[in-house]
């Protein structure tokens, strides 16, 4: 990994580090639009083409009714483990639902914000190189409390065709009503336009390779009328350490991402003097050489970096530059240190808190902004699947002590339509009961 001091760089170098590896998507676009527009035009039969192609399955039905399938056989250990997951996301996401806001701001003049769910959804789970149920746990559980009535859960074959038991089992766990047996620009196109055997939805989640993510980019700007919950590329987390951190773990947090595959971008950053990076370089080379998809981790780790940093808040100050989607902060007493962090998609605290305990069961979401964009987004969370409208409600009084002011206000922007709406409706008032207001 390559290494840079910070009070050493200019500020535009300290920039430059921010930056992820390049993704080159107008090439990607150029690839993804056809089958976009394949998908669009041709429905069910483009999708099961694509999938003979891209996943080597032949499939004569592309979507399965969650509630026709049967349970799937798991360990009893294996279901144990997704259970309580399902019960920790739960407790954290129902815990989101926030009371209806309602405020009188003038006497008669009442306003109020409801949440509605959003009807239709589809959640992408991935399943190109790693298998990701709790990927199906962390869409389908916020979209269960949201009430959301349709929820098309997209994941590719197994080579027979199969849907992934564990991911089966989470979906029907968590009310998922249809399985879209695909995956790739395919599977987002089908879910975008909606096809003779698939439900259109009016919002995709879910990460994705770089294909995933221009489809989503394509279709959120199309005529497919869908909208997206952010932005994503590879996986990333971003490291602080200090001398009382433990190498080993340091090692163990940084492969945890970087095994996710070749484009994900892994960063450590030591905070102050005692931190022995040595041991920490050999624990990663020591470690990664065990993992059975150190592979993967080998090629992101290439293009990942240690930076060191005079102190922790020169070090907090370059996360919130980088704006990692996970952040770890192993240091001695973490918690104080929560408040100055500003972007990041989760912030990890304290040296027993991996960065994995997110990823799967802490309750927390793992659907993060990444590539930066931690900057202006937040996570996968309750509110991701609800919409919200506002509702105003005046009494004939609550008119006549507001309207004399809209009214005016639509006079200076020279909409008389809009200042006669009200006008007409005080004239009415007055006529009608002059001595009561």
């Amino acid at each position: 990994m390559r290494s840079y001091r910070l009070s050493e760089l200019k500020d535009a170098e300290i920039n430059d580090l921010k930056a992820r590896p390049r993704i080159d998507f107008s090439s990607i676009f150029d690839v993804v639009n056809p089958i976009v527009e394949d998908v669009r035009g041709r429905g069910d039969a483009a999708v099961i083409d694509y999938t003979a192609r891209f996943d080597k399955v032949v499939l004569n039905k592309i979507v399965e009714c969650v509630a026709d399938l049967p349970d799937p056989e798991l360990d009893p250990a294996v279901k144990e483990a997704f259970d309580v997951a399902y019960d920790n996301i739960y407790a954290f996401h129902v815990a989101q639902r926030t009371p209806e806001q309602s405020i009188e701001n003038m006497k008669g003049v009442r306003c109020k914000r409801v949440a509605r769910c959003i009807s239709s959804v589809g959640l992408y789970v991935p399943g190109g190189t790693a298998v990701l149920p709790s990927t199906a746990l962390m869409l389908s559980v916020p979209a269960q409390i949201a009430g959301c009535k349709t929820m098309v859960l997209a994941t590719p074959p197994g080579r027979d065709g199969s849907i992934c038991g564990e991911v089966l089992y989470c979906a029907k766990k968590a009310g998922v009503t249809h399985i879209l047996k695909a995956g790739g620009a395919q599977a987002v196109s089908a879910m975008a336009w909606g096809t003779a055997s698939c439900p259109k939805v009016e919002k995709i989640f879910g990460p994705g390779n770089q294909y995933v993510t221009a489809a989503k980019m394509i279709l959120q700007n199309s005529e497919a009328m869908v909208s997206i919950d952010m932005p994503a590329g590879p996986s990333e987390v971003l490291v602080i350490a200090d001398k009382h951190a433990n190498p080993v773990h340091i090692a163990a947090d940084l492969l945890s991402q970087a095994e996710h595959g070749p484009d994900s971008q892994v960063v450590l950053v030591v905070a102050g003097d005692g931190v022995d990076v040595g041991a920490i370089e050999e624990e990663i080379e020591k470690q990664c050489n065990s993992l059975p998809r150190g592979e993967f981790a080998l090629k992101a780790l290439s293009h990942s970096f240690i930076v060191f940093a005079r102190d922790m808040l020169e070090a907090i100050s370059f996360s919130n530059l980088y704006a990692p989607e996970h952040l770890i902060i192993n240091v001695a007493d973490a918690d104080k240190w929560e408040e100055y962090v500003e972007n990041a998609g989760s912030v990890f605290l304290g040296q027993w808190t991996p960065e994995s305990v997110g990823d799967y069961a802490s309750g927390t979401n793992h659907v993060l902004p990444t590539y930066g964009y931690a900057k202006m987004y937040g996570g996968v969370a309750l509110d991701s699947f609800l919409k919200h409208m506002t509702v105003q409600s005046l009494t004939a009084e609550g008119l006549c002590r507001l309207g004399p002011y809209v009214a005016k206000m639509a006079e200076v922007e020279g909409l008389e339509a809009h200042r006669r709406a009200v006008t007409l409706r005080l004239r009415d008032i007055t006529a009608a009961a002059p001595a009561t207001v």
